[in-house]
């Protein structure tokens, strides 16, 4: 059996949804980024998942051809020594000129095969439609793609037109290239229900099969969904026609996701009502499976079963996950485990392939509408040029160690979400094996821990939590617990907890005592952080600390970004100033620099004390004239655990983008949650005679990258939480 190997690809589907085109490389940028072959080829990949898209090469005359991206482009992996497995369609419908129930579909793509192998005749493997079935669900079964039907006659047509356009296109293309190999993929997961389901969970797990069945001829008469196809209107000679010609695959490339397996359930109540469905029978809830079965997550056994069924050699397609920076990386760990796995049991695994290397957008809506949501992979866009974060460190370990499942750092070897109880959100009919458990401390030994420090403040208790959302080991000591500035004392308890990163979020946190207490304030704020930095140092480990927009002195009118220089009115922003002169040297070093927090574990912050109050139908006053960048701290929790877990150093500004006046700030979040707005007192900085001279304008933005959602996205999200005075309250 062949090495393992590790290949590439690039989400790059073309759909329609209402007469739009939804193109995911235009919309990511790689469409634009010729240089991103080159970062593919840095992670050791040499075999790539590629669009040569048909809907992008002739999207509006068979007779005419726009070559010149995919010349350029396949020049490039031919000069890189990358062998592209080439796509043409990619849950596309095709062309303006055709469509899935076009009976010229299946014709019109293999002529366009046939163009894309003369032009190309030393691609050697190819998939010309990505997922038939998959696209042909959610086209023609549950209406979200173009032609939007949502019937069993649609489905069954447009998923045949695919796969007969598929064996054409072979044909086509091997009369080019007689040694081309076809690639086929297809989302391949396993179907789980109640007793009284299981009619429904038998046809589908005998449907999932259905594209590879169909190529490899073997639907004959005494396959499950034989007649199934002739009660939709496919002829009995369409259906000996793939067994007279079979085309059967060469590799079978099976894409698998967390949420690929699905549990049916008819009490419908017990569930939320999008996973309400019907096939017209009787209506039943559709859930990941996931979410409802208990015991040690199941899906990869699939790898097995595609063996076992049709002793063809395997490739995991597409691993990607949409999730946290370590979750995607314990998933793909994961995949190279259940690959060596199934390998060892005699399975002929020929790859795991790192898909959506550059991320992947608007899959949370399976892309009915772009509305921001970005998933990055390998690489993250929302940066100058593309950014590497942790899983291309992972990618490229596992293609130069020929691809063993040990490669994940200690510190994410917890399990992933999928393996945790607390997964369960609805309860099965049937018994749960047991699962991996946590003991519920902080620190269950099995991993090397963060240090958090201050663990009394509200970032600091925003970064726990978020650590333990993320199943991620972590210490956490007070300033009752330790002595920043002591150097001793920091060396003590770093041999003691042996972290793998520090994370400095204690300090002195009032800005305008500062000016009564400046002693105090550089002892916390410099003194505290220079010791925890140099500790960091010493140990070649990460530190990540916390800086502020008070830095600056405000007399520019445009967001201040890293390169700015720093010129701080009052003592709190000069001990910040003195803490980022102590730091920023050490070479892991990440220094955030932040505004003004809101949200959950903080109470007593601006907002929440706003709105409460207006919502109390008292008059609240708020500066009119300071500008800020207000910054949502679930956000930058999440966002600074993953630019540490990246390996991201230096200075940094990570807020919400936007620039917002204190009163518009407020005005925004109460007329989003239904708060009398007129309550709000319009004030001047001159007004408050506050003791510390602040900047009249502070916004910050990066010339790094931009990982944090939008300020208007964050009050949105912030106003869907508890009512505030009942928040405000329980911090009282």
């Amino acid at each position: 059996m062949p090495d393992l190997e590790i290949w590439g690809g690039i989400e790059c589907s073309v759909n329609r949804v209402e007469g739009r085109w939804y193109d995911q490389i235009e919309i990511d940028g790689h469409a634009n980024r010729s240089a991103d072959l080159a970062l593919i080829a840095s992670l050791g990949i040499r075999s790539l998942r590629y669009p040569i898209l048909w809907e992008r090469v002739a999207p509006y005359s068979e007779s005419e051809h726009g070559w010149e991206w995919s010349d350029d482009r396949l020049t490039t992996l031919q000069e890189l020594s990358i062998d592209p497995i080439v796509g043409l369609l990619h849950h596309g419908s095709g062309p303006h000129y055709t469509g899935l129930l076009d009976s010229e579909f299946p014709a019109k793509l293999a002529r366009f095969a046939h163009m894309v192998a003369a032009r190309y005749p030393w691609v050697g493997r190819y998939t010309p439609i990505n997922e038939p079935l998959t696209t042909a669900r959610f086209s023609a079964l549950y209406g979200h793609w173009y032609p939007h039907h949502r019937n069993d006659r649609s489905f069954a047509r447009a998923l045949v037109n695919q796969c007969l356009g598929i064996a054409l296109a072979m044909r086509a293309i091997r009369s080019v290239n007689s040694d081309a190999a076809l690639v086929q993929t297809e989302d391949l997961g396993t179907t789980y229900c109640t007793g009284h389901m299981k009619y429904q969970g038998q046809f589908d797990n005998e449907r999932r099969w259905i594209t590879w069945d169909l190529l490899c001829g073997r639907v004959v008469d005494r396959h499950r969904l034989h007649a199934f196809l002739l009660d939709c209107g496919i002829s009995r000679a369409e259906l000996d026609w793939f067994v007279e010609n079979p085309c059967p695959p060469q590799i079978i490339g099976i894409n698998h996701y967390v949420t690929s397996d699905r549990y049916l359930d008819e009490r419908i109540g017990l569930y939320p009502t999008n996973s309400h469905g019907r096939n017209g029978r009787e209506s039943y809830a559709d859930v990941d499976a996931v979410r409802v079965l208990g015991g040690a997550y199941p899906g990869w056994r699939v790898i097995r079963e595609a063996g076992e069924r049709y002793g063809l050699p395997i490739a995991l397609t597409e691993v990607h996950m949409g999730c946290t920076r370590e979750e995607q990386l314990r998933w793909f760990n994961e995949s190279l485990g259940a690959a060596h796995e199934a390998r060892s049991e005699g399975t002929d695994v020929r790859a795991v392939t790192a898909w959506a290397l550059f991320g992947s957008h608007n899959w949370d809506k399976l892309l009915t509408r772009t509305d921001g949501c970005y998933e990055p992979g390998a690489f993250d866009v929302r940066a100058v040029s593309p950014r590497p974060t942790a899983l291309a460190n992972l990618i490229r370990k596992s293609t130069t160690g020929r691809c063993r499942a040990d490669g994940l750092d200690a510190q994410f070897r917890e399990p992933g979400w999928w393996q945790l109880p607390e997964r369960v959100l609805y309860a099965a009919p049937t018994p749960a094996a047991t699962v991996p458990t946590r003991d519920g401390s902080a620190h269950g030994g099995r991993a090397r821990p963060l240090l958090v420090c201050g663990s009394r403040g509200v970032l600091a208790r925003a970064l726990i939590d978020i650590c333990r959302q993320r199943n991620l080991a972590y210490v956490a000591v007070s300033r009752a617990t330790l002595d920043n500035s002591d150097a001793t004392a920091v060396a003590r308890i770093c041999k003691a907890v042996n972290p793998w990163a520090i994370i400095n979020a204690a300090g002195y946190v009032s800005v305008d005592d500062a000016e009564h207490n400046a002693s105090q304030c550089m002892r916390d704020n410099f003194h505290g952080c220079a010791a925890l930095g140099a500790a960091a140092d010493a140990r070649k480990i990460p530190f990540v600390t916390f800086s502020s927009d008070l830095v600056f002195d405000g007399l520019r009118r445009e967001p201040y970004t890293e390169s700015a220089a720093t010129s701080a009115l009052n003592v709190y922003g000069r001990s910040k100033v003195a803490a980022e002169a102590a730091i920023l040297h050490y070479p892991k070093t990440l220094c955030v620099r932040t505004a003004a927090f809101f949200g959950a574990w903080n109470g007593r912050d601006f907002l929440s004390t706003g709105l409460a109050t207006l919502e109390r139908g008292i008059p609240y006053a708020a500066l009119a004239d300071v500008t800020v960048s207000p910054t949502y701290l679930p956000d930058l929790a999440a966002a600074s655990l993953d630019m540490l877990i990246d390996g991201s150093f230096g200075l940094l500004h990570l807020v919400n983008q936007g620039a917002v006046t204190w009163a518009d700030f407020l005005r925004c979040a109460a007329e989003r949650t239904g708060i009398d707005s007129r309550l709000i007192r319009p004030k001047s900085l001159a007004e408050c005679k506050l003791p510390a001279d602040r900047p009249l304008y502070s916004a910050l933005s990066s010339e790094r990258v931009h990982v944090m959602p939008s300020l208007d996205d964050a009050i949105a999200r912030f106003s869907r939480e508890a009512r505030f005075a009942d928040r405000v309250a329980s911090y009282g």
